[in-house]
C-alpha cells in the first residue's frame, strides 16, 4: 500500500517537473520585454526542488517494495522445496536431477524477475503514459492525446503479437536448457563409470548435440528480438515525429509559445522512454512466465502418498510387523508382489532371501509407504501403515539401504544426520559400533573430513557402515537392513554380523541378504522368488526341506569354502620368498 502510494506521488510529481520548466522558458521571453530575472529563477528552482522530490517518492518506492519482493522470492523458493520432498519416490525415479534442479533454479530466478519487471517498470510505465496523456489532452486538445494513445496502442499490439511468437521459440530453449543441464551433471555424477568404458567422446558429442541445438534457437531467438526492437522503435519514431510536427504549427500559429512546444516534447519523451521500457519489461515478463511454467508444474504435481485426513500417529506397542496378502506393481502390466503374507513378532528377526529381482527390497520400500499397496493390509503393531502419518511411521523404522548416497559434507555431517541434535558422544559410539570409528580417527580431518559427491571419497564398505552408523544414531524401534554388508569383506562383515545380532535382541529387526550365511541366526526366513514366498521357516528347518534354499545353500557354502582357499592361497604366496 505505501509502495503504491510513493509510486503515485513519484509519477505526479513527475509530471509537474517539465511544467516548472516550461514556464522558466515562457519566464526568460519576459527579461527581454521586462527584465524580470526573479521570475524564470524561481521556476527553475522549483523545477530542481520538484525533480528531487520525485527521485525521492521513486526511491521510497524500491525501498519500501525490497522486503516484499525479497520475502516472496524466499518463501516460493522453500514451497517448492518443500513440495518435492512430499512428492513420491516413483516421481523422482522418473525424473532426471540435472533437469529438475535447473527447472527449479531457473523458475525462482523467473520469479524475482517477474516481480521486479512488474512492480518496477510495467506498473510506474502504465501511471506514467496514462498521466501523460491525459495532461496532454487538458493543456492542449484532443490531437496531442489521441496521437499518443494510438501511438501507445499500435506499439502495444505490436510488441504483444510479436512477443507471442518468440515465447514459443523460448519454450523450445528451456526444454533444451533443461536436457543439456541434465546430461552435463550425469555425465559429471558418473565420472568413473565414463572413465572405465573410455566414453568421453561420447559424452562430450552428446552434449555437443544438445549445444548445437540451443544455440540454433538462441540465434532465431536474438535475431527476433532484433527485429521486435526496430519495430518500436520505427513505431515511437513515427507518434514523436508526427506530434513535434503539430506543435511547431501550432507554436508558428501562436496557439503554443515556446515554453509549450519544450513541454510536449518533454512529456512525450518521458512518455515513450518508459514505454520502450515498457516494451522491454513485457518480453522480460514473458519469458518470465514461460521460465516459471516449469516450477508451476512441479507445484502441480499431486503428492502420490499422502496421509489421510484422519491420520493418526503410530503408537509404539513393541513392534509387530505383519503383511496379510500383500500384492503390488509398479505399473499394471507388472506384478512384483503376489499375496504376501507373513508376521514378525516384536524383538524378533526376520530374514528374507531370494535372487535378484525376486521382490525383497520392494517389501522394505511398501513397510516405509514409498508406495501404497495394490491389495491387502500392512500392519504395524496392529495398525494399518496407510491410516499412520508418513512421518511417525518413518520415524520408528531405520533403514540402512543397499547402495548408500552420503552428502558432500563432513563424516559427521552425515552420521549425525541420523539425529541431528546427537552429541559428539552419542555419534563416537555410534560409529565405533559400526566398526567405523577406527577409521576415521586415522583420517588427517577426523570426523571433519569431506566425503566428497555422493560419498565417492570413500569405499563402498566405508560408506555402508557410515550408513549404518547414522541409522544406529537415529534409534528407531524397528531395523531394515538391505544388503547392508554387501559391500564389506569378510573379517569386517563378521564384526558388524555382531553388532546388527546385538541391535536385534532389542528390536524387531528384517534383514534383506543374499549371502545365506549372514542370516542363520534369524528367527524366521523368508525365500522368495518372482514376487512369492516359495518357502518359510528357521535356518536348520529349511534346510531339512531339501528345497530351494538348501540348493542356494549348498550352492553358497561351496563358493564361500573356494573363495577362503583363493584367499588363503594368495596370502601364503605373499609370505613365500623368490629366489
Amino acid at each position: 500500500m505505501f509502495a503504491l502510494l510513493a509510486l503515485l506521488l513519484s509519477k505526479l510529481t513527475a509530471l509537474a517537473v517539465p511544467l516548472f520548466l516550461k514556464y522558466a522558458i515562457d519566464g526568460l521571453n519576459t527579461i527581454y520585454q521586462q527584465g524580470l530575472l526573479l521570475i524564470p529563477l524561481y521556476f527553475l528552482l522549483s523545477y530542481g526542488f520538484i525533480r528531487i522530490i520525485s527521485s525521492l517518492f521513486n526511491e521510497a518506492r524500491i525501498a519500501i517494495f525490497a522486503p516484499v519482493e525479497s520475502q516472496a522470492m524466499r518463501r516460493i523458493a522453500v514451497q517448492v522445496f518443500s513440495h518435492l520432498h512430499t512428492l513420491s519416490l516413483r516421481f523422482h525415479l522418473d525424473r532426471r536431477t540435472g533437469g529438475l534442479s535447473r527447472a527449479v533454479e531457473r523458475g525462482v530466478k523467473a520469479v524475482d524477475g517477474f516481480l521486479w519487471f512488474t512492480v518496477n517498470a510495467f506498473i510506474p510505465a502504465f501511471f506514467e503514459l496514462m498521466f501523460v496523456t491525459i495532461a496532454m489532452w487538458i493543456l492542449y486538445d484532443w490531437r496531442y492525446a489521441m496521437t499518443a494513445f494510438f501511438t501507445i496502442q499500435l506499439y502495444v499490439v505490436f510488441t504483444i503479437l510479436f512477443t507471442e511468437w518468440r515465447t514459443r521459440i523460448q519454450r523450445q530453449l528451456n526444454t533444451v536448457d533443461s536436457q543439456s543441464s541434465a546430461r552435463a551433471v550425469d555425465a559429471l555424477l558418473n565420472y568413473e563409470t565414463v572413465k572405465y568404458f573410455t566414453n568421453e567422446s561420447f559424452e562430450i558429442e552428446q552434449f555437443d548435440q544438445l549445444s548445437e541445438h540451443h544455440a540454433k534457437l538462441t540465434i532465431i531467438s536474438k535475431n527476433a528480438l532484433a527485429f521486435l526492437n526496430f519495430g518500436q522503435g520505427v513505431i515511437i519514431a513515427l507518434g514523436l515525429t508526427f506530434i513535434m510536427i503539430l506543435a511547431a504549427w501550432d507554436v508558428v500559429e501562436h496557439h503554443l509559445t515556446v515554453g509549450d512546444f519544450v513541454l510536449v516534447n518533454t512529456y512525450l519523451l518521458q512518455a515513450f522512454l518508459p514505454l520502450g521500457f515498457l516494451g522491454f519489461a513485457y518480453k522480460e515478463i514473458k519469458q518470465a512466465i514461460v521460465d516459471m511454467e516449469d516450477l508451476f508444474s512441479l507445484l502441480d504435481q499431486t503428492p502420490e502418498i499422502r496421509d489421510k485426513v484422519q491420520a493418526k500417529d503410530y503408537v509404539f506397542k513393541g513392534g509387530k510387523i505383519e503383511f496379510k496378502n500383500v500384492s503390488f506393481s509398479y505399473n499394471p502390466n507388472r506384478e512384483i508382489l503376489r499375496n504376501i503374507s507373513f508376521l514378525i513378532q516384536p524383538g524378533k528377526t526376520l530374514a528374507i532371501v531370494g535372487e535378484s529381482g525376486a521382490g525383497k527390497s520392494t517389501l522394505s520400500r511398501l513397510l516405509f509407504r514409498f508406495y501404497d499397496i495394490t491389495q491387502g493390509q500392512i500392519l504395524l503393531d496392529g495398525q494399518d501403515v496407510q491410516n499412520i502419518t508418513q512421518r511417525s511411521l518413518r520415524q520408528a523404522i531405520g533403514v540402512v539401504p543397499q547402495d548408500t548416497v552420503l552428502f558432500n559434507d563432513t563424516l559427521y555431517y552425515n552420521i549425525a544426520y541420523g539425529n541431528p541434535s546427537a552429541t559428539l558422544e552419542e555419534i563416537e559410539e555410534a560409529s565405533k559400533s559400526a566398526q567405523i570409528h577406527n577409521f576415521i580417527i586415522k583420517l588427517p580431518e577426523g570426523y571433519n573430513s569431506i566425503v566428497g559427491e555422493r560419498g565417492l571419497k570413500l569405499s563402498g564398505g566405508e560408506k555402508q557402515r557410515v550408513a549404518i552408523a547414522r541409522t544406529l544414531l537415529k534409534k528407531p524401534h524397528i531395523f531394515v537392513f538391505d544388503e547392508a554388508t554387501s559391500a564389506l569383506d569378510t573379517h569386517t562383515e563378521k564384526e558388524i554380523q555382531k553388532c546388527l545380532k546385538k541391535i536385534a535382541l532389542h528390536h524387531t529387526t528384517i534383514i534383506i541378504a543374499h549371502r545365506l550365511s549372514t542370516i542363520v541366526h534369524a528367527d524366521e526366513i523368508l525365500l522368495m522368488s518372482e514376487g512369492r514366498i516359495v518357502e518359510q521357516g528357521t535356518h536348520k528347518s529349511l534346510l531339512s526341506q531339501k528345497g530351494l534354499y538348501a540348493e542356494m545353500w549348498k550352492r553358497q557354502q561351496y563358493e564361500e569354502r573356494l573363495h577362503e582357499q583363493l584367499e588363503k592361497e594368495e596370502r601364503i604366496g605373499k609370505l613365500t620368498p623368490s629366489y
